[in-house]
């Protein structure tokens, strides 16, 4: 495919030209090999955050709406950024500033859904405590695990760009229709003012829009992130970098979303106009999706060649088929492409792992190797093939063992929020929402990523050698730590206010939130933040860097499933513990409000669990061997030729 497109273009694949072009398998827009000095890298990104940015804020305002709703009602039921040295990167200060307004706006939208959600479902459906905490859990794991499927219909048959655009228009659809549900009285919730309960219609037309929301998030979150990402040449040693840089400046925007999602947002929202709001997300979501749209000549695409699964297949049922055969002498005599007739995926060097797939890539004498006809792919694999395999299976236990840290993120958006409701809320004359101390957490994440992009990393490259300045599983296994932190001050501060609810409420006879202030919280929201910018990031570029060229949004979903299945092991935590401590008179650690509740013992549990896991993570970590790369060296690269570079 390489030589068909270097034809287009009307020269041929020289060493000298990798400076000139783009010779990681990705083509532009007229499916010709990119010149590198007039596509990707951040002047592209830049269209693809703003879109990102936008999208989410959307999300969080549309959806926000019906988390806050009745909000003045009272409770009933509570349960280095690289300098830049050349031209093209000139616009990097740009591209973050478009990381910001793009993940800005898509996290807007999903945190202001997810951290209100539980509000919404205990003041106006009036839904106990341990069933909406549930509920919140399962709406967040499906919303989160449907980039699975988006993931595998990108990289199998529509590409990222295209199922970008196609999930959009759901999204779009999604938006519009909570949009009409602040304009059409059959609609809206109540039809005068406050209500018991909401109308029916209202309750249908809410739960369709937000799940045409969650459907056009699984589409175009595994593949925005996976598509900006992919605008950097892996070959090229200084666009290497800037992708690391990338996911960070990423995630930096997603915090800016959520700071304006969770304060200015939700104070247009409670004290100017939801259909506005809406209306005007609504506009937004359009322009940005021209946005994207016009930033389209210079993006770099890859093709979608099939599933990337087959591949998979194929090496296991030819490593079955020569069980008995024995290893070759030397890894050297195995099968692979010659670098002549590689065309879309790089070559990933011999591990001596999982050793029993090695037999698919074991040359018989009876097979054609012939450039004519080539040997049936379910009797021969590539080395490549084999250790992509080996790649997917290695994730499988840093995948796993990343769920207890899911379990604890899950608590933001229901029990952290709950305890929120529950103190003193008040700054002077003005009286915060509850959700907005989760820009607490955001403020952490945020002072967290700068200081690691721009001051941890470059010292750490001096002191390590090691362009990444640590490796991802290190990142990953120190942001753990602050998960454990974050558990055990949440417990010891709901310790204390049930004592204080214990003291005014229960012997004092008073009502409503404890006199308490809700910045004790501040330690719990802070320390999960350092820990995301931290683990989250880190699982981030993990599962982009260590799948196979071909999976990669797919990776993206699988990081994203981390949070997913982390909500519905909460939401089961949840059923479970309620159903050990739970007595006959329907006491246990779950009550009918915060104050009748034992939220404390749970925190508890979930930081005994994550310690336990964070053990269990650094035995996996200290032995896992990292995508070996054969790279086709650019010429502003610091090596000469081709190079097996070990990620470690």
């Amino acid at each position: 495919m390489e030589q068909e497109i270097v034809r287009k273009r009307g020269g041929v694949t020289r060493e000298g030209d990798q400076e000139k072009w783009v010779h990681d398998g990705s083509i532009d827009n007229k499916g010709r090999i990119p010149l590198r000095a007039s596509t990707g890298v951040w002047k592209a990104a830049l269209f693809i955050i703003i879109f990102d940015s936008i999208s989410a804020a959307l999300d969080d305002i549309a959806t926000r709406r019906y988390m806050c709703l009745h909000h003045d009602e009272k409770l009933v039921k509570v349960t280095r950024m690289h300098t830049p040295e050349s031209p093209e990167e000139a616009s990097i200060s740009i591209h973050i500033q478009a990381t910001q307004a793009i993940e800005f706006s898509e996290r807007l939208c999903f945190f202001g859904l997810s951290t209100n959600l539980i509000t919404y479902l205990t003041k106006v459906i009036k839904q106990d405590l341990k069933t909406a905490a549930k509920n919140v859990n399962y709406w967040a794991g499906v919303t989160t695990m449907l980039p699975l499927l988006g993931g595998f219909l990108a990289d199998s048959y529509t590409g990222r760009f295209a199922m970008i655009m196609i999930s959009s228009a759901i999204y779009l659809t999604g938006l519009g229709l909570l949009t009409l549900a602040q304009f059409i009285p059959r609609l809206k919730p109540c039809k005068t003012g406050k209500c018991s309960h909401p109308s029916k219609v209202h309750e249908v037309a809410f739960f369709i829009a937000m799940y045409f929301i969650s459907l056009g998030t699984g589409g175009y979150k595994p593949c925005l992130e996976s598509f900006g990402a992919d605008q950097f040449d892996d070959d090229h040693a200084e666009e290497r970098k800037k992708k690391m840089s990338f996911f960070n400046w990423w995630n930096f925007a997603l915090c800016c979303g959520l700071v304006f999602g969770v304060t200015f947002i939700v104070y247009m929202q409670d004290y100017v106009s939801w259909g506005v709001a809406h209306l005007t997300l609504t506009v937004a979501m359009t322009v940005t999706i021209i946005i994207f749209f016009l930033g389209k000549p210079i993006y770099r695409y890859r093709v979608s060649l099939g599933s990337p699964l087959v591949p998979m297949l194929q090496v296991f049922v030819a490593a079955v088929a020569k069980r008995s055969l024995p290893y070759p002498s030397s890894a050297d005599l195995l099968y692979e492409i010659p670098r002549s007739q590689k065309s879309q995926a790089r070559l990933i060097g011999h591990t001596n792992k999982l050793r029993f797939f090695d037999k698919a890539a074991i040359i018989e004498g009876n097979e054609t190797l012939s450039a004519e006809k080539g040997p049936s792919p379910w009797r021969l694999a590539t080395v490549t093939q084999v250790e992509e395999l080996k790649l997917l299976l290695n994730m499988i236990p840093v995948w796993l063992t990343s769920l207890a840290f899911g379990t604890c993120v899950a608590q933001v958006a229901t029990f952290f929020i709950k305890q929120s409701t529950a103190m003193d809320r008040k700054i002077g004359n003005f009286e915060i929402p509850p959700a907005t101390i989760y820009t607490i957490t955001a403020i952490g994440m945020t002072i967290s990523v700068i200081l690691y992009d721009r001051v941890l990393v470059p010292t750490l490259r001096r002191i390590t050698g090691n362009e990444r300045g640590i490796s991802i599983l290190q990142r990953i296994g120190f942001g753990m730590i602050f998960s454990v932190l974050s558990m055990t001050m949440a417990a010891l501060v709901e310790r204390k206010r049930l004592g204080i609810a214990h003291k005014e409420i229960v012997q004092g006879a008073n009502s409503g939130p404890v006199s308490m202030s809700v910045f004790w919280l501040a330690p719990q929201f802070m320390f999960l933040g350092i820990g995301d910018a931290f683990t989250l990031v880190g699982l981030q570029e993990y599962f982009y860097d260590q799948v196979p060229d071909s999976m990669r949004s797919l990776g993206i979903a699988f990081y994203l499933s981390v949070t997913g299945v982390g909500n519905f092991l909460s939401g089961f935590l949840i059923t479970a513990v309620n159903h050990v401590t739970g007595t006959a008179n329907g006491s246990g650690w779950f009550g009918k409000d915060m104050n009748s509740s034992r939220i404390d013992y749970f925190y508890w549990l979930l930081a005994v669990l994550n310690g336990l896991n964070l053990c269990v993570f650094v035995f996996i970590a200290r032995r896992y061997s990292y995508k070996n790369v054969q790279r086709h060296v650019a010429v502003a690269d610091c090596h000469v030729g081709n190079a097996a570079e070990s990620m470690a």
